[in-house]
């Protein structure tokens, strides 16, 4: 029976009943971390060998000789430029290697948009310019926005992917100059854009021919089933239409070596490459061109990266179980949410249907549940519907998450009560 089905009388004993349920737990005392997508520690066991590969004065040169403890060669050493090439199906002539971060890569991209412009006047000479922002979609891609004052623009995410039908009236307005995707297990909802929704970007005609996409692919090999999704290659669409320029692709190693110590990359075309390169050569002269090498000698190639993928997933999966299997058996039966059930990335998105997402997140944060701040995967943190809420399954530990899912449980179950008493 649902909750909105029952009496005053029966919702009051439930609520009596939960409401002791939920003092037992405050005396607990916990400390309970949900908010960030962090790989766990047995993750990041699982790339230690790569620092046993101690690179001393014989071995620290790259297959065309160059001594990588050297300055030069800002794209980045070619043996490494090939395990992402392989990893997004791009050229390697069209990969720059980064720093540890493909976030910072994305800010300083934004920040060349806006000082010196992507082919066209800088953003910051035009006016009021604004973005297309997914949602729900990544709290960091909405706070580059932010910072720069580009009015955001929320398109709903479907199961397919952006609303296209809402995008393309939207990019008739010469002021949207662009919009952040995460194709593939978008976070945090998990879904992968379908081949309709790839082509339909692919031949967007923009208003502002100095329009970017920030094609977020964070989580292009990070599949935690046997059915993992399939993602469309965006630059072989665009080569159909002659719209490469308006795509730029990200990604890193952080979620797959280590996240404070992997390699970030771009993928670009040869026009947005050559843009990049000179801003990056006045940036700096080179990143670290041995971590490079050791990523390359560790993983060696895109079956070694698939390989490793694997054990991360049996890591990983049995986590999303967990939190699934609490959800279908505590909340299904009263329809007090709905969820998404990814085939890999992070995240599982919940939307609560008979009461506020905030509430829920105060309800946890008082027994000692911390999640990612409710409204946060909306621009400006307001979700206007207030239902949204990211649940990152990947820190803590089994023996954790069991009881953390159990209270995210029970403090929507109080939650429903009280808005509907």
């Amino acid at each position: 029976m649902q909750f909105n089905e029952m009496s005053d009388q029966e919702l009051v004993l439930m609520y009596e009943k939960l409401k002791r349920e939920y003092e037992n737990i405050k005396q607990q005392d916990l400390k309970l971390d949900m908010s960030r997508g962090k790989p766990a520690a047995d993750q990041l066991d699982l790339s230690m060998d790569m620092l046993k590969q101690v690179i001393g004065v014989y071995d620290c040169k790259a297959e065309n000789g160059f001594d990588c403890r050297n300055y030069g060669i800002l794209e980045g050493v070619n043996e490494c430029k090939r395990l992402f090439s392989e990893m997004l199906e791009v050229p390697v002539e069209n990969i720059i290697l980064g720093g540890t971060s493909s976030l910072a890569l994305m800010f300083d991209y934004i920040t060349q948009c806006m000082l010196t412009g992507s082919g066209a006047e800088p953003w910051s000479k035009q006016g009021k310019i604004k973005f297309i922002c997914n949602v729900p979609g990544y709290d960091r891609h909405f706070s580059i926005c932010e910072y720069y004052g580009i009015e955001m623009i929320s398109v709903p995410l479907t199961e397919e992917g952006p609303d296209m039908d809402i995008i393309e009236e939207l990019i008739k307005d010469e002021s949207v100059k662009g919009m952040f995707c995460v194709p593939k297990y978008s976070n945090p909802t998990g879904i992968t854009y379908s081949d309709s929704v790839v082509r339909r970007l692919a031949r967007m005609e923009p208003a502002a021919k100095d329009f970017r996409v920030i094609w977020d692919n964070a989580y292009a090999v990070h599949d935690i089933t046997n059915t993992p999704d399939t993602l469309l290659n965006i630059f072989d669409e665009c080569k159909k239409y002659g719209t490469e320029d308006y795509f730029v692709e990200f990604t890193s190693t952080a979620k797959i070596s280590f996240p404070g110590g992997g390699i970030s990359c771009i993928a670009a075309s040869d026009n947005n490459k050559k843009m990049i390169l000179d801003r990056l050569s006045k940036q700096t002269i080179c990143y670290d061109k041995l971590n490079q090498l050791r990523h390359a000698r560790f993983f060696r190639d895109l079956e070694g990266i698939k390989l490793h993928m694997k054990k991360h997933a049996a890591l990983i999966a049995p986590k999303f179980d967990i939190v699934i299997e609490a959800f279908n058996a505590e909340l299904k039966e009263y329809d007090l949410a709905s969820w998404t059930e990814p085939n890999g990335g992070y995240f599982i998105s919940l939307d609560t249907k008979h009461c506020s997402a905030k509430r829920v997140g105060e309800l946890c944060r008082s027994l000692g549940v911390v999640l990612t701040d409710v409204g946060a995967t909306y621009p400006y943190g307001v979700d206007p519907d207030d239902r949204n809420i990211r649940i990152a399954p990947s820190f803590p530990t089994v023996v954790e998450l069991k009881k953390a899912a159990e209270i995210l449980c029970l403090c929507i179950k109080l939650a429903s009560i009280e808005n509907l008493v």
